[in-house]
């Protein structure tokens, strides 16, 4: 198998497994009413950095599976591997600055791309799962993106969900790491 392939077949795993351990972590720093910088909160953000710099190469490899027949899903991928990328930044700038408060002081992330970078990574994430599921044959089950989907809603409606949002994610991305829904490598 080659190193692609392994790729291939364990950032789906790795990465919710990753967002399941900060989930965790940031239930376990609540506890006590309050979420802010201790153990459990350093731990738990560097679990949630691994993850969106997992989710950048994520988005490449995603980008390399996607259907490239006409040079109009060529640029739709490859877009949306760049927005997605993007928001990914978005949020490695917002947790670094979570674990390092000087650079939240001198270096915040702008409100603009506060909203933005969630939106791009989104939009842009979706967009290549889609594009798999639509492709034919299809390189995945159409009901992948969509649990994807759920997962990052989930998160949207409550911080305390990320642990159910990682399970929906993984469970979404699954089909992945398994050989016989990712291509041979063109």
């Amino acid at each position: 198998m080659t190193s692609m392939a392994r790729t291939t077949r364990l950032l789906p795993v790795l990465i919710p497994i990753l967002l399941l351990c900060y989930g965790v972590l940031r239930l376990i720093d609540g506890l006590d009413g309050d979420h802010g910088p201790g153990f459990a909160w350093n731990l738990g953000h560097t679990f949630f950095l691994a993850a969106f710099l997992l989710l950048g190469a994520f988005l490449v490899e995603l980008r390399r599976l996607a259907p490239a027949t006409t040079a109009r899903k060529r640029t739709a991928a490859s877009a949306a591997m760049v927005a997605g990328s993007f928001g990914a930044g978005c949020f490695v700038w917002v947790i670094l600055g979570d674990l390092f408060s000087g650079l939240a002081d001198s270096a915040p992330l702008p409100d603009l791309l506060k909203l933005a970078g969630p939106l791009a990574f989104q939009l842009g994430t979706l967009t290549l799962l889609i594009m798999l599921a639509a492709a034919r044959p299809s390189r995945l089950p159409v009901w992948s993106p969509a649990l994807v989907f759920v997962a990052f809603a989930l998160i949207a409606v409550d911080l305390d969900l990320i642990p159910l949002a990682a399970v929906c994610l993984m469970a979404g991305l699954a089909p992945l790491a398994r050989n016989r829904t990712v291509p041979p490598p063109r």
